[in-house]
């Protein structure tokens, strides 16, 4: 018989399998096997303590007001309460000796029988009440001497019974009585001096400054008040507060109304800016509000970011300039054109290359430079621009037009490659960033930059199209114009610059389809609208009230997003500082990319020779293999 080990019986029943194996079985006996569980040896996390827990449940719980919950404002709260606590004293003392005057006035006035002396007067019969006025005057004169006989009788009393401490007590409340009495309140008589000196902000004290404000300003009634979102708290070099206006105000109004808050205010305009809370957290009547300390335009100018930058993306915002809080402003370019409006020498020609600059450093990109000032300012981009010119005069017009009727050319080749991709590839009629890199495609991101476009627009040199005679002005409005309207969406990018912004000057049509403003200082309101868009100056938006001594601030009006944070119409911007140094170091470096070889390789546009400051007609009819192998 086959010898058992003692423990199969204990390992079949563990297992409840079948018996031992017979002889000669290949299964190796391993012996028995136990039922078990898994042991986790890792101690559990220590429990939360009372600290812990309470803090947890204040940042959780919906009773707690928000405000409560941001270090930041109980930071603000706990330096607005030990400025009250230092304070205290010396306001105490003032509106104690306030209400010593303010009492001695109201006892003068009852002394003197004040208010029937002044009822005889305007009834004429002072002379009739003469005997009366004096009797009274007298009774209450006695009045006077027993009140205070009786006080000071009560006082012997008290502390002749008490001792000193009924002084104490007398001594402790007269001064709090005394307080209350010369409280400032709005309407009392002797308490609102006239010319008693400058009026200014006082940010920190009670918010009923505000609202005073508001009503002052006539945004709010008198008997409306405003509900506080978000509590005064220092944001830069400025006080930031978010507000609700009363039911049925807009934040419109306050925004349309700028310059009456800020007078309210006591504060420059410029000073102040009025935003309204868009989006989930905000609505139609709540109010975000931030005021500078001092001048925000007046610190020396940024210089441009780009500078530290190798390459750029041009289907990125481009660095613009900063606001009044100092917050970056980007310029979005694709899908939409561009105008500047300034007169002379308020850094026009400055902020439409912080534009160019941008593209500049893409090597993928396609520039045609217009410079009808016939300056130097644009002379460095001739060696990245694809066209270049500086001129003038007539010919430079005619060559104008000849690169415009190529670009509507491409923009309709354009449209036609886009019907024949697939959707995987272009998904909608528009543009997209794989799509400008393509070689194979050939529809690079293109920009055309005109400045001082008044001069071609202007021009009176007659032409002929499809029999039809035109000035070369006329038909220039025409192309840009169109250029506007479809070249977005194919790649091109319109970017005009003028320093004659009026109606007569730039065609309403062309006005109305390009779609980011851009308004330095102008004359007269008048020419703001022309470049902002119409009424703009009855929103609160007018560049005509901005100082002369700020060269390169200009409201702008972008089309989409230009600001994080919440939509706006328009906003007041700083732009970034490019002197001639620095505007030629990214041409030169633009070049370099453009040269670089897997930019060649890649097949990036590349860059013309340098060009003169004037082009002949010649080689601005260079036909289409030429210009894209150039």
């Amino acid at each position: 018989m086959t010898e058992q080990h003692p423990c199969d019986d204990e390992g079949v029943a563990a297992t409840g399998g079948s018996p031992a194996s017979p002889p000669g079985s290949e299964i190796e006996r391993l012996g028995p096997i136990y039922d078990a569980e898994l042991v986790d040896d890792t101690p559990a996390p220590p429990r939360p303590s009372r600290w812990e827990r309470f803090v947890s449940w204040w940042l959780r719980s919906p009773r707690v007001p928000a405000a409560w919950k941001s270090r930041t404002l109980a930071a603000q709260a706990a330096k607005d309460v030990a400025v009250r606590l230092l304070r205290s004293p010396w306001r105490f003392l003032l509106a104690v000796l306030r209400g010593v005057v303010t009492v001695f006035r109201a006892w003068r006035r009852w002394i003197t029988v004040r208010d029937f002396r002044e009822a005889a007067e305007e009834a004429g019969k002072l002379a009739d009440k003469f005997a009366d006025i004096r009797e009274l005057t007298l009774f209450r004169w006695r009045v006077t001497a027993a009140v205070l006989g009786a006080a000071a009788l009560a006082l012997i009393a008290l502390a002749v019974v008490y001792g000193t401490t009924a002084l104490w007590i007398t001594g402790a409340l007269v001064p709090p009585a005394l307080a209350i009495a010369g409280r400032r309140k709005d309407g009392s008589p002797g308490r609102t001096p006239s010319l008693a000196g400058p009026r200014t902000l006082t940010w920190t004290m009670d918010p009923q400054i505000l609202v005073d404000a508001f009503r002052d300003a006539k945004l709010i009634g008198k008997d409306e008040t405003l509900r506080l979102v978000e509590r005064a708290c220092r944001v830069g070099d400025g006080w930031a507060i978010t507000v609700d206006l009363p039911a049925t105000r807009k934040a419109a109004d306050v925004v349309k109304n700028r310059e009456a808050l800020a007078s309210a205010l006591a504060v420059d305009e410029l000073q102040l800016i009025v935003e309204r809370v868009r989006g989930n957290k905000g609505h139609a009547g709540r109010v975000a509000m931030w005021v500078a300390d001092d001048d925000p335009y007046s610190k020396p100018p940024l210089r441009t970011p780009l500078l530290d930058v190798a390459q750029w993306d041009a289907w990125r915002p481009v660095p613009f300039g900063r606001d009044a809080r100092d917050r970056k402003i980007d310029l979005p370019l694709v899908w939409t054109s561009l105008l500047v409006g300034a007169i002379p020498r308020q850094g026009k020609t400055f902020a439409t290359r912080l534009a160019a600059a941008g593209l500049i450093l893409d090597p993928h990109t396609r520039l045609y430079v217009a410079d009808f000032k016939a300056g130097k300012d644009w002379d460095a981009a001739a060696q990245v621009a694809h066209r270049f010119l500086s001129g003038d005069e007539a010919e430079h017009v005619l060559m104008l037009r000849d690169w415009l009727v190529e670009l509507v050319g491409e923009v309709q080749a354009r449209y036609r490659r886009m019907r024949d991709l697939d959707d995987a590839t272009c998904p909608e009629s528009k543009i997209t960033p794989e799509m400008s890199r393509d070689t194979e495609l050939n529809m690079p991101g293109t920009a055309i930059f005109v400045d001082e476009v008044q001069v071609p627009l202007e021009d009176r040199t007659p032409v002929t199209i499809a029999g039809k005679r035109l000035t070369a002005g006329e038909y220039v409005g025409e192309l840009l114009t169109w250029l506007a309207k479809k070249g977005p969406a194919a790649g091109i990018v319109l970017v005009l610059a003028t320093q004659r912004p009026d109606s007569k000057t730039i065609p309403s049509g062309l006005r109305a389809v390009l779609g980011s403003r851009f308004a330095l200082r102008v004359m007269d309101w008048r020419d703001s609208n022309i470049v902002l868009g119409e009424q703009m100056n009855t929103r609160g938006y007018d560049s005509s009230r901005l100082l002369a001594s700020h060269k390169g601030v200009g409201i702008l009006r972008p089309d989409g997003e230009a600001q994080a944070g919440g939509e706006v119409l328009a906003l007041t911007v700083r732009t970034y500082f490019m002197p001639n140094d620095d505007w030629r170091a990214i041409c030169q470096r633009g070049r370099a990319l453009r040269e670089a070889p897997q930019a060649r390789s890649a097949g990036t546009p590349q860059a013309t020779t340098p060009c003169q400051r004037s082009i002949t007609p010649a080689r601005s009819r260079r036909s289409a293999a030429d210009r894209h192998t150039s």
